[in-house]
């Protein structure tokens, strides 16, 4: 049983893997994984454990058996009525747990939000709504609990008293003997001893049905982005991307983001997008990665259809820097050794070198085997960015991408940032998606994106002689950013 167990929890967390950001990272989706699977392979184990018994002597009372078992359909029929209402209520309890179990760990994790807007109460009284909702929902499942039970104790004291009654009545009459009546008792005292089991065992086993079927829910979610049949590796190249006719709509709410994009981008060249939020920047370099499908049109790489190679090989051809750096619990090294598992020391010292955080590294309690904390709750903004970026630097891929890597930093650290970035995108195939206009204008290319798709694109020089949208844009910054 523990095999079977230890099976389905990594199948459910290789799922949680490849399932769409938003449905992945959900709350109530970790807490479903968290709760569904022990109890019910402990229900579905059970219930190949007991024994069928048939302990009934039909042909020494042949009579007394028809009695007893007219008693069977109707009380099949009442059980198997209480018994769905029981089930319903144990999945109502389940998805009630999931949702108060996220409530729980978004206010853990967003616990500074909390206290920044003195938010506290607020969040106690989430908390007291979602706890009584559940309370309601479990004095429910008691009473329908109670219900089963009850109804199943009437039909035994019904049973021996049909017993009696008829036995008595057969004794009288001389179609059995005394001795025929007391062992008719004890064979339907073992009969009711059985059903006395399954009642006992029923709670168990509705509870892991609703743990299985919502389990089962999980594992036949669709992966929506996956290796097609005839998929091959990427080939090495030098990072050539090209966008053909591409249009993309996000599936749940059919917004459209991008339509018609054609795009060429070299192999080597530094190419900056901006403008407005939501003209679709983020969309377009998360459409390289696959990290959503496009609608139409098709994305190549060095002349390959994104969408006819492994997904593994693609993304190792891209490096990714963003605004919202994620490190995992371990220390500085694992977090940059993340970028190539397997990594020699040598070659993880080197990358923190090239990307300027060897000097804080070292100066680390423990240097290299520093633990960084949750979420890397340890270092600064900074310190975690140049983090992310020895891990790319290890990776070493001809594509990178840079999402606004440096707009949630100081200025000291924003400039510190900006020589790591420099050294990492020398060579590389790289796209910015930049708000801070002077971090871009020495660029090879600048794409201005709108609600229309591409609407300028130049260089720096070139765009501000136009006077259009991106020289609108770089006449807003403060005085001391202009020319």
């Amino acid at each position: 049983m523990q095999n079977i167990k230890k099976t389905l929890k990594s199948k459910r967390f290789w799922l949680g893997t490849v399932l769409p950001f938003a449905l992945a990272v959900a709350a109530a989706f970790v807490a479903r994984y968290q709760l569904e699977i022990s109890d019910g392979v402990t229900a579905n184990y059970m219930a190949g454990q007991w024994p069928v018994y048939a302990p009934l002597n039909a042909l020494t009372a042949f009579c007394l058996t028809l009695v007893v078992f007219a008693c069977v359909p109707l009380m099949g029929v009442v059980s198997v009525k209480l018994n769905h209402k029981l089930r319903e209520r144990f999945r109502q309890q389940r998805f009630q747990i999931g949702e108060l179990n996220a409530t729980i760990e978004d206010s853990l994790l967003g616990q500074r939000v909390v206290k920044a807007f003195a938010a506290e109460e607020e969040e106690n009284k989430k908390f007291e709504q979602g706890n009584t909702a559940f309370q309601t929902i479990k004095k429910k499942t008691y009473h329908a609990m109670a219900a089963f039970n009850t109804s199943t104790r009437l039909f035994d004291g019904l049973m021996y008293l049909v017993v009696i009654l008829a036995g008595g009545l057969s004794l009288v009459y001389g179609k059995i003997t005394a001795g025929d009546l007391v062992a008719y008792m004890l064979y339907v005292t073992t009969l009711i001893a059985t059903i006395r089991r399954i009642v006992e065992f029923a709670e168990q086993f509705q509870r892991g049905m609703t743990g299985i079927e919502r389990f089962a829910e999980i594992m036949d979610t669709p992966v929506a982005i996956k290796d097609a049949p005839d998929a091959v590796p990427l080939q090495p190249g030098p990072g050539e991307i090209r966008f053909e006719k591409v249009c993309f709509e996000y599936p749940d709410d059919h917004n459209k983001v991008l339509h018609d994009v054609s795009l060429d981008i070299r192999a080597g060249e530094r190419l900056a997008l901006v403008g407005a939020s939501g003209g679709g920047k983020t969309t377009l370099c998360n459409l390289i990665p696959r990290f959503y499908e496009v609608t139409s049109g098709r994305i190549l790489i060095d002349g390959q259809d994104i969408r006819r190679v492994t997904l593994k090989s693609l993304r190792q051809d891209i490096g990714i820097v963003q605004q919202d750096v994620y490190l995992f619990s371990g220390t500085v090294a694992q977090n940059i050794a993340y970028g190539k598992p397997g990594a020699t020391r040598q070659e993880i010292e080197a990358a923190a070198r090239l990307a300027g955080a060897e000097k804080f590294i070292l100066a680390l309690k423990d240097g290299y085997d520093t633990y960084v904390g949750e979420r890397g709750v340890k270092l600064s903004g900074g310190q975690k960015q140049r983090i992310a970026i020895a891990r790319v630097f290890l990776k070493n891929p001809p594509i990178l991408i840079l999402d606004e890597a440096t707009s949630a930093l100081d200025n000291e650290s924003e400039i510190l940032v900006g020589q790591s970035l420099e050294k990492l995108a020398h060579g590389r195939t790289t796209l910015t998606i930049a708000h801070r206009l002077t971090t871009i204008k020495d660029y090879d290319r600048i794409l201005v994106l709108g609600e229309d798709g591409i609407v300028e694109e130049g260089t720096h020089a070139q765009l501000l002689e136009k006077q259009g949208v991106y020289y609108r844009l770089w006449n807003q910054l403060p005085a001391e950013d202009g020319e």
